[in-house]
């Protein structure tokens, strides 16, 4: 296994194709063929899924990928510090749900590490998504929140994933609305008072089970229900309908407005909210980093 043949398999799966990956890297498409038949009869897998319609990444290829990237992560840190410093590309990756803090940490490590040359990535996804991306090393971190009902899948899947939870600190229930909603201005809420006003929530796609819903209470039964991916369009329909989502609390008026505000809401029940990490993996000098913003934005909720 050679360090060129790891370049070959990124590139293919990237491209998605053996004809313009082997452009790419200035090779024949044989050759490059060749390179990676060999990898794979080394490794005793297959990296890729041969089709009439194409290539694309197998399963066992996935993960053999993601160490494969942290491989040459760690090539490209040592040739920054000692071979080229100023040609030193930064790559760094996050998945998280939908947290302003999250957002400003990310702020934070490009302030730091963002110089001519990085290619970082923030993805605000779904929570099977955030488990899978941290599985396979498409992302160093991934932060969600569990609670007593979904904490026993989560767990059960961050097990299987030799994955690891680190709690940055428990939350107490709250609603999202906005300033002019007539509930705005109350010390706390009930579920009853909820009623008659518009849910939001995050949709999670083909795994739209209530145990990777991102907002808590997520079985209550709700008349009027609406769904989005993005927190952009949440707060715009938070705004424009009068609609309510259940949440940590945790906001943050520079990103999010001053048209949002969280009120209390009296139900029983905590949000642990935290990231995960891969065991197999060693956290990286801008991951630290990132941890650390995340702790520093955290800490006075504790």
């Amino acid at each position: 296994m050679t360090l060129q043949q790891l370049k070959y398999i990124i590139m293919v799966a990237k491209k998605g194709s053996l004809t313009e990956a082997a452009k790419e890297l200035y090779i024949s498409q044989p050759s490059l063929t060749k390179s990676i038949k060999e990898l794979e009869k080394e490794v005793g897998i297959l990296i890729f899924d041969r089709t009439n319609k194409g290539i694309s990444v197998s399963k066992e290829g996935e993960i053999f990928l993601g160490y494969a990237r942290q491989v040459l992560d760690q090539i490209s840190l040592i040739e920054e510090k000692y071979k080229e410093p100023s040609k030193g590309r930064q790559e760094f990756s996050v998945s998280t749900q939908h947290y302003s803090f999250a957002v400003n940490a990310f702020i934070d490590l490009i302030k730091e590490y963002g110089k001519d040359n990085y290619d970082f990535s923030i993805r605000e996804t779904q929570t099977y998504e955030i488990m899978e991306d941290v599985t396979r090393m498409k992302s160093e971190i991934g932060i969600l929140y569990y609670n007593n009902f979904n904490k026993a899948v989560l767990q059960k899947m961050i097990k299987a994933n030799d994955l690891k939870f680190t709690e940055l600190f428990t939350a107490k229930p709250h609603i999202f609305v906005s300033r002019g909603n007539p509930l705005s201005k109350r010390k706390s809420v009930t579920m009853e008072e909820l009623a008659s006003f518009p849910y939001l929530s995050f949709e999670q796609g083909e795994h739209n089970s209530f145990y990777y819903s991102e907002e808590i209470f997520s079985t209550v039964i709700r008349s009027k229900n609406i769904r989005v991916r993005d927190r952009a369009t949440l707060f715009n329909l938070l705004i424009g309908l009068n609609g309510y989502t259940v949440c940590s609390g945790v906001i943050d008026e520079e990103l999010n407005g001053k048209n949002i505000v969280a009120v209390p809401l009296e139900a029983e029940g905590d949000m642990h909210i935290g990231y995960v990490t891969h065991q197999q993996l060693h956290i990286s000098q801008l991951g630290a980093f990132y941890i650390k913003a995340l702790e520093n934005y955290t800490k006075h909720i504790r």
